[in-house]
């Protein structure tokens, strides 16, 4: 079985040093074949050329890392041009908001703007989905509720205190996933497969800040079906990918 692992970060921004090596060797530790890659910074804005680091890494690992372009919408015509230039000549295969960083809501006409141009390219937005009051579930929905044709996921699931609000947002928006990184609750995903499908859950870490092998373990005692832990730990985003490719 291949599991994939569909949130990490490489990026080399004091703090943040985080090098693709190292987080291969931590996803050889945990048995993570695959993972999606992104950065810490929202390129144009915090850092001009943030994504080169992104390229530059899947040069390294191309059998074991997938770029998602981070970006900053309220630099909204560069950003959208810089999705369609990753995404058509560098093989990026998804959209990642950080609205707690970038200050902007999620249902933001600039950040609208980038979400239907992700839809458009046939990848998904992955937003960081917490407790911080940009971020949260239902701030997000507003997004999903208006770029219906666009595969949202919410990063993390609501974090610690909004799990329940994520779960009713991908009740009601069919075009939003659920992710199970940094999210501590085990029964919470076996919640998550039952209220909504294990098709539309997705396994990541949110490493190297999580530990991904931890985060393995998790998903192993929420208590799935072999079936539905095949689902969420690799076969739902491989089909995802797959859709992209066919655009």
């Amino acid at each position: 079985m291949e599991i994939i692992d569909s949130h990490t970060h490489v990026d080399n921004v004091e703090p943040w040093v985080d090098p693709p090596e190292k987080l291969v060797q931590l996803l050889d530790e945990a048995n993570i074949q695959k993972a999606v890659i992104m950065t810490y910074c929202d390129t144009p804005i915090a850092k001009e050329d943030g994504l080169d680091y992104i390229i530059e890494s899947l040069k390294k690992f191309p059998d074991r890392l997938i770029g998602y372009a981070r970006l900053h919408p309220q630099a909204k015509e560069k950003a959208i041009a810089l999705l369609e230039e990753m995404v058509l000549n560098h093989n990026f295969k998804g959209l990642k908001f950080h609205p707690e960083s970038n200050k902007t809501r999620p249902y933001h006409e600039a950040s609208l703007a980038l979400i239907r141009k992700a839809g458009s390219l046939n990848i998904p937005t992955l937003f960081h989905c917490g407790d911080e009051s940009l971020s949260l579930p239902l701030q997000i929905a507003r997004a999903a509720e208006a770029c219906r044709e666009s595969k949202i996921i919410l990063g993390h699931m609501g974090g610690y205190f909004h799990v329940d609000d994520a779960l009713l947002v991908a009740e009601k928006y069919e075009n939003i996933y659920l992710e199970t990184s940094a999210m501590p609750y085990p029964d919470k995903i076996l919640e998550a497969v039952r209220r909504i499908g294990a098709e539309r859950v997705l396994f990541a870490s949110d490493g190297p800040g999580c530990n991904p092998e931890l985060e393995v373990k998790k998903v192993q005692w929420a208590g799935l079906s072999e079936k539905e832990y095949r689902l969420v730990m690799g076969e739902n985003f491989a089909q995802i990918l797959e859709r992209v490719k066919k655009g």
